[in-house]
């Protein structure tokens, strides 16, 4: 049955990622505790929270790169939770884009061929149709004058837009987005996010890690809300961002409204050991 929700989006009933009741530790340290979230295809979910609180965590769970202890995981009918061999992670990964913070452009390869590589190299797509795509997706994150161009050659906006052209390449049903606007200087987020509003208003199914407040007000039709690897409440930005039930989330967001927008100056430790790597697909 389709429908439209109240964002705009053309959505189904029947959620395309569903976590439940989903816990993960490392070590004796708790990450989530007790997760619960769905995504109907063709919308837009943001995730927010303070620094900690287990955002990226649930993106990682999704894509299987982390196994909770506890819970299922379920994108696209396939069990996340219950993958086992590194085949049926990879079949799950062509269906899933992720875009990171450090945008992981090979830097050797120039703006077209990190576009080319995984569809020639993952899918066996002929070369003349995986450039015809590129060529397409380029122009879509208006970037197209940069085809020939090497990722040191850019700067840090159009690597992340080049980045979210290639995570599209593999013409995945769902694309996750974790704080890509975090590593940039200001004056180049909002190139960035023209290009995810544009995805979105396509109906895109996608989730956005963020702490681009306004942003996820505009763009999103459901608000979660984490600390502590908690989900605090979750509902439409309307709600979440005027009348929002919890106190906590008030003083979030009255304090999130006050100061800039967290700028890391580098990735996160566990980045560089869960890096999304197209080239690990190819193997």
């Amino acid at each position: 049955m389709r429908i439209t929700d109240s964002g705009g989006h053309a959505a189904t009933d029947t959620p395309l990622v569903s976590l439940r009741d989903v816990h993960l530790a490392f070590g004796q340290t708790e990450v989530l505790k007790g997760i619960d979230v769905e995504v109907r295809p063709g919308n837009a979910v943001s995730i927010i929270g303070p620094s900690g609180s287990g955002k990226s965590t649930i993106l990682r769970c999704i894509t299987g790169l982390l196994r909770p202890q506890r819970g299922e995981i379920e994108v696209g009918g396939v069990r996340v939770d219950a993958l086992k061999s590194e085949s049926e992670l990879i079949a799950l990964r062509k269906r899933v884009g992720f875009v990171f913070q450090q945008y992981n452009l090979f830097p050797h390869l120039s703006v077209l061929e990190n576009l080319v590589i995984s569809p020639v190299k993952v899918n066996g797509q002929p070369r003349a149709q995986a450039q015809a795509l590129a060529r397409e997706l380029l122009a879509k994150v208006r970037m197209d004058h940069k085809e020939n161009a090497y990722p040191g050659e850019l700067s840090g906006g159009q690597q992340q837009r080049v980045a979210i052209a290639r995570a599209l390449a593999l013409r995945p049903e769902l694309i996750l987005f974790d704080e890509v606007t975090s590593a940039l200087d200001p004056e180049m987020v909002g190139e960035v996010l023209t290009v995810i509003r544009d995805l979105v208003q396509d109906g895109l199914t996608c989730v956005l890690v963020t702490h681009e407040m306004r942003f996820a007000q505009e763009v999103s039709d459901t608000v979660y809300f984490t600390e502590a690897g908690r989900i605090v409440e979750h509902g439409p930005p309307a709600r979440i961002f005027g009348r929002p039930d919890s106190e906590r989330t008030r003083a979030f967001l009255q304090r999130a409204s006050a100061e800039p927008p967290v700028r890391r100056a580098q990735a996160d430790p566990i980045d560089a050991y869960l890096t999304f790597d197209p080239l690990r697909l190819a193997v």
